[in-house]
């Protein structure tokens, strides 16, 4: 079953500004959209990312900081699927991970929600983002079940100077990611 990708955008973007990483994923043989979310709390945001992107064996569902938020909240509730059963995602993939609000290291909130993560996870993130101090993020990986980190020097909240390779790596975490069936 070939994997499909759905896309969140960051706070202050569209479906359109994820075209980058769509055009990407499909230049490397990997179907992708990019989906426009309402601009609310990331929590509010789950019925609706729910709706867009319903969990499935062969969807895989990420985003840009706040739409990365909001589809690992969606991979959490989905993975305890209705009456408890075991559903969800075939993997997700956070792009600028928004750990934290600049200066302020509160990351209780924004990862509260991670053990209940069932599918295989994949962060990107620059290791300058305000919103996401490196050592709180690289300490927070381990709440992840089946999480895996990949960091940037030198880089903050947007991976575009580094897009090629965030998105090879993209691709190669999906390819590897078991097939359901």
């Amino acid at each position: 079953m070939k994997p499909v990708v759905v896309l969140g955008h960051g706070a202050s973007g569209t479906a359109a500004s994820m075209a980058p990483f769509v055009d990407g994923l499909r230049a490397r043989g990997i179907d992708a959209i990019a989906v426009d979310l309402p601009k609310r709390r990331a929590e509010d945001v789950v019925p609706r990312w729910l709706e867009l992107a319903p969990p499935g064996p062969a969807i895989v569902v990420g985003g840009h900081s706040y739409g990365g938020r909001v589809a690992s909240l969606a991979a959490a509730a989905a993975a305890r699927g209705p009456g408890g059963a075991v559903a969800g995602y075939r993997g997700l993939v956070c792009f600028s991970y928004p750990l934290h609000r600049p200066g302020a290291p509160e990351v209780g909130p924004r990862v509260s929600h991670w053990p209940a993560i069932a599918c295989p996870a994949l962060l990107l993130s620059g290791e300058s983002d305000p919103f996401a101090r490196i050592d709180l993020l690289q300490a927070a990986m381990g709440l992840l079940p089946h999480g895996e980190l990949v960091s940037y020097p030198r880089l903050g909240h947007g991976l575009k100077a580094v897009l090629e390779d965030a998105l090879d790596r993209t691709a190669a975490f999906i390819e590897a990611l078991p097939d359901p069936g």
